[in-house]
């Protein structure tokens, strides 16, 4: 049976995440030093903030699309997995990363949607096809059959 990953497990996930995101900023911030000449780097600064979210792409893109987990989905036993079955390619990757933005800002909006939804899924997991499963006490791999697993 295909287990839903509950809003707490992907808040914990989140947080795991994000904590390792931000170990990523900080080198990839010294690593800019010599481009601003050991100056700070101003507040809005577009160029950065787009460095940034470029930084945070390729993190979850990169693990999405070649395994689909990140390190915080690994320790919480949890994979992204496409409604149908096939690996996340980079287009589902852009998809879901750019709706997850949208989840966000509609104050954490995008995420409460799974507590209302029948198959537990967030507003980004509903409009890129994706989905999160628990992987662990996972005996059998969910068929398209499967009640479960069906949107």
């Amino acid at each position: 049976m295909c287990r839903s990953c509950s809003l707490l497990r992907r808040l914990l996930i989140i947080l795991y995440d994000s904590i390792l995101l931000v170990s990523i900023y900080i080198l990839l911030t010294l690593a800019l030093l010599p481009i601003t000449k050991g100056q700070a780097i101003s507040n809005g600064n577009i160029f950065y903030v787009i460095y940034l979210l470029l930084i945070a792409y390729v993190y979850f893109g990169w693990q999405w699309t070649h395994g689909g987990q990140t390190l915080g989905m690994r320790t919480w036993k949890v994979k992204l997995i496409s409604d149908n079955r096939d690996s996340i390619d980079w287009k589902k990757a852009i998809i879901r990363f750019s709706l997850s933005i949208f989840s966000w800002s509609l104050l954490g909006g995008g995420f409460l949607w799974a507590l209302f939804n029948k198959n537990h899924k967030t507003l980004h997991d509903q409009f890129s096809t994706t989905r999160l499963i628990r992987t662990d006490r996972q005996d059998n791999p969910p068929t398209l059959n499967d009640a479960s697993y069906k949107k």
